[in-house]
């Protein structure tokens, strides 16, 4: 259970970091909700994953899956490049975290 909870939590700071962006200097009302619901969410998705993984390990997979999903964000929504070179190093993030899942 505490790895479906870090997966989401990991997920949820992806949406708070797009939102925060959306915020424009949290001058916009429905991104700025969104950005501190997601964000509560995400902590204390981590906090209650953290009893039962490892800090380290915890922390690693939930940052990996954040930046991941924000690259890719921004990649497919916003336009940021996708070159190889990036791509690559995205899929050395993803394998990062999916060893320390396994080497657990």
């Amino acid at each position: 259970m505490a790895w479906l909870v870090l997966i989401v939590a990991g997920v949820l700071e992806t949406v708070w970091v797009v939102a925060l962006e959306a915020t424009k200097g949290f001058s916009r009302l429905v991104p700025t909700v969104v950005f501190g619901v997601a964000l509560a969410a995400s902590m204390a998705g981590l906090a209650y994953a953290l009893r039962s993984i490892p800090l380290g390990t915890g922390y690693a997979v939930w940052v990996g899956i954040g930046a991941v999903g924000t690259a890719l964000y921004g990649m497919a929504a916003l336009g940021d490049a996708a070159t190889a070179a990036r791509l690559t190093c995205l899929l050395l993030i993803v394998c990062g975290v999916l060893g320390l899942k396994v080497l657990h």
